[in-house]
């Protein structure tokens, strides 16, 4: 059945004529005397395509609601119904057009895609009797072959002007807010779909060897990755990977494959095959402990795939020019390796707001929108996508009357953006007419335009991680010296900040070798990482040295959590600056140094640390991170707690308060500075220097230009010392009652 099933797909005729002849084989097979497709329409009908044995006339003229029915029932379930009298089922639905009254046996399976129901095929007779565990198999697999015509868009032909199929409807998706901006474009799969294009054997035997050497090759890697240092620091943990070598070595699993290729699939085939049945059961758990470890199964029989039939990455080359990314979740090194020029926004099935995607996203100014549940399913390739990183929503294919509402909104943005840009050259003075220097975060060279866009005093977070991260070796003194001096002649007078080398926790250099840790962000990163290997610190300081020579050099040291890790720093850059002198070379005039305070220890060596550096740097994300203990990459987490309740800002006030009072500059350089409301609640507890990604500067500044800093300062300080948790509301009700711009 099978191949002359394959050979239908490839017979010259149309769409209608090509399903006719499927249910006719299909029912000539399996000894039926009825063979009917239903293929489930945008709007949640199941419509009757093609029949062998009912009606004709009912063809395009019968259908049923999702759930209704024995039909619906089994689209709605994603389960057979096997079945020796259908009528005496409580869900039968008598649809007298299509003249099933006089059969009574009856067998319907799901046409799955993906974890997705497309239609039911279903063959009955009318003896009454039970179809075999043979017989159920052979449909299922011949509905697999059918979700493939299904999935291409030759049935769109047979679809009523005003209808489309389920699986091209429009969806309209809720998601988080991770990267503020309007994208309009289509889709462009991070992790392409894997496509079996084969899916008939020429020969069972092949076919089965081929599909264990793939599980040999599969339980391998499984093992290897359990032995690999750097599965724990790249975010995976012990029991997922537990669970892959329990799926791996799961006899049944391998059995349900083997049973699906000696029904005539090639081994990819098949195990698509297992993978939709399985998921299509797992999507409709409730328990959220099976449904996380759908990814894992997901994860393990993608793999397997890629054995078979080989990983077909994207090309950077054949990207449309306004793409929409959508992957589960990625690092910022794999954003980077995109275009941004052609991206228009990222989409998440994953992330969070102060993931490092999420900061790199922010940079580049592409919208961003995260936490979108199944996006991987209800998305092809080529897709027309809106993604509103205004509101967290996302449209996939969507209707032509969304799609003028978005257009005239992202020109009604342009125009408002066009009244940030007015602003550009005007000071960041409050109503009261108190300064405020407004700095932008930048880590790449891409970045640097922006900052005079924006109209930013200066740079007051340079990255440099993300010059190591990209690079595939890593980077010599005199590539970094380069890329120093370019940060500074595009910045010009304008002061910058290099933040020293900050890997490790999340941030991985694909060729450095480390340790495994059970909580990297808690481990040997940042500064512990570069005092115990002096020697890249002591390169990237006597390339700053180099680059800086003439002008002035900033430089702050991230993580530290002891005042003695500053002191040894600082030795570190004395002794470079000596080596210097001695062989002639040109120095700064002047080298601040400074620290980021992002580890809660440093609260209560406030007093020893402003005697010691020349100016502070408050990195808000880890900062927070750190006070709520709570990982700002979980999902469950990450908004839990609230940075506008009086806890963090009591921490915040105290810092700047102690800076004050020994003239030491302090910045606020983390992304709570990119929000208007957090940035006003910011300009209240006493900063007067904050640095944001360059996108909000824009915002930021108007919120700025309509502050009295002065009516907020007398009412929230005496706020933070009450005994009260959230502060959020009554910070939007005071900028709504003085006319705050937020």
């Amino acid at each position: 059945m099978l191949r002359r099933l394959r050979e239908l797909m490839a017979e010259p005729v149309t769409a209608q004529e090509r399903l006719d002849k499927i249910v006719k084989t299909i029912a000539s097979n399996m000894v039926a005397e009825v063979c009917s497709i239903y293929v489930l329409r945008g709007d949640s009908r199941l419509e009757l395509f093609a029949t062998e044995g009912l009606k004709r006339e009912a063809v395009h003229k019968s259908s049923l609601e999702l759930g209704e029915g024995l039909v619906g029932t089994i689209a709605e379930e994603a389960e057979p119904l096997n079945l020796p009298n259908a009528q005496a089922h409580p869900a039968f639905a008598y649809l007298p057009e299509t003249g099933e009254e006089i059969y009574h046996s009856f067998l319907g399976v799901p046409v799955l895609r993906g974890g997705q129901t497309l239609g039911v095929l279903v063959v009955q007779n009318r003896t009454q009797r039970t179809y075999s565990e043979e017989e159920v198999e052979a449909l299922q697999t011949t509905a697999m072959v059918l979700a493939e015509i299904i999935a291409g868009d030759e049935l769109d032909a047979l679809v009523e002007p005003g209808e489309n199929l389920a699986l091209r409807r429009p969806q309209h998706l809720a998601g988080r807010i991770l990267s503020e901006g309007i994208g309009l474009g289509h889709a462009v799969l991070h992790e392409p779909r894997l496509v079996v294009t084969s899916l008939i054997a020429e020969d069972v035997d092949t076919e089965l060897v081929r599909l264990d050497a793939a599980l040999d090759q599969l339980r391998t890697s499984v093992e290897n990755l359990l032995t690999r240092s750097d599965i724990l620091r790249a975010g995976e943990h012990r029991e997922v990977l537990e669970a892959y070598r329990m799926f791996a070595y799961d006899q049944g699993w391998a059995a349900r494959i083997r049973e699906a290729v000696q029904t005539g699939l090639t081994a990819e085939a098949a195990v698509e095959k297992v993978q939709n049945d399985t998921r299509a059961r797992m999507l409709r758990q409730t328990d959220p402990y099976l449904r996380d470890r759908l990814h894992d199964l997901d994860d393990l029989a993608n793999r397997l795939l890629r054995t078979l039939v080989g990983f077909d990455h994207i090309d950077e080359a054949e990207m449309p020019k306004d793409a929409i990314l959508i992957a589960r979740n990625m690092g910022p090194a794999e954003l980077l390796d995109y275009d941004s020029g052609g991206l228009r926004a990222l989409v998440l099935e994953e992330g969070t707001p102060t993931s490092h995607v999420t900061i790199v996203a922010r940079a580049l100014g592409i919208a961003t929108v995260g936490q979108v549940e199944g996006i991987l399913d209800l998305v092809n390739p080529g897709d027309a996508i809106i993604v509103d990183g205004l509101s967290g929503e996302v449209h996939v294919r969507p209707p032509s009357d969304v799609e003028f509402a978005y257009v005239e909104k992202v020109r009604f943005r342009a125009r408002r953006q066009e009244q940030y840009r007015k602003l550009r050259d005007k000071p960041a003075t409050t109503r009261d007419g108190t300064p405020i220097a407004m700095l932008v975060n930048a880590g790449l060279l891409v970045d640097l335009p922006h900052v005079a866009e924006a109209g930013a005093a200066g740079i007051g977070l340079f990255r440099t991680e993300l010059q190591f991260m990209v690079a595939e070796t890593f980077p010599r003194m005199r590539e970094q010296q380069m890329l120093y001096r370019s940060v500074l002649d595009a910045a010009g007078d304008l002061p910058v900040t290099f933040r020293s080398l900050d890997v490790g926790g999340d941030k991985v250099l694909p060729y450095m070798r480390s340790t495994q840790e059970e909580n990297p962000a808690l481990g040997w990163r940042a500064i512990r990482m570069a005092l115990d290997r002096p020697g890249l610190l002591r390169t990237q300081i006597r390339a700053l040295l180099h680059a800086a020579a003439g002008g002035d050099m900033r430089l702050m040291f991230p993580m530290i959590t002891d005042v003695s890790e500053f002191d040894r720093a600082r030795a570190m850059v004395e002794r470079e600056k000596r080596h210097l002198e001695r062989h002639g070379h040109a120095l700064p005039d002047q080298i601040l140094l400074g620290t980021m305070v992002e580890v809660p220890a440093l609260l209560w060596q406030l007093e020893e640390l402003v005697e010691r550096v020349d100016f502070l740097s408050i990195g808000s994300n880890d900062l927070l991170q750190f006070l709520f203990a709570a990982d700002r990459a979980n999902a469950q987490v990450a908004d839990r707690f609230d940075a506008l309740s009086s806890g963090p800002l009591r921490a915040l006030r105290d810092i700047v308060v102690t800076a004050d009072a020994h003239d030491v500059p302090v910045t606020l350089c983390g992304e709570l500075a990119s929000d208007p409301l957090s940035a006003m609640a910011l300009l209240g507890i006493g900063y007067r220097s904050i640095s944001m990604a360059p996108a909000a500067v824009g915002p930021v500044k108007a919120m700025v230009r309509s502050l009295d800093v002065g009516a907020l300062q007398s009412w929230l300080i005496p706020e933070l010392a009450k005994p009260r948790s959230g502060l959020r509301k009554d910070l939007i009700a005071f900028a709504e009652d003085h006319d705050v711009q937020l």
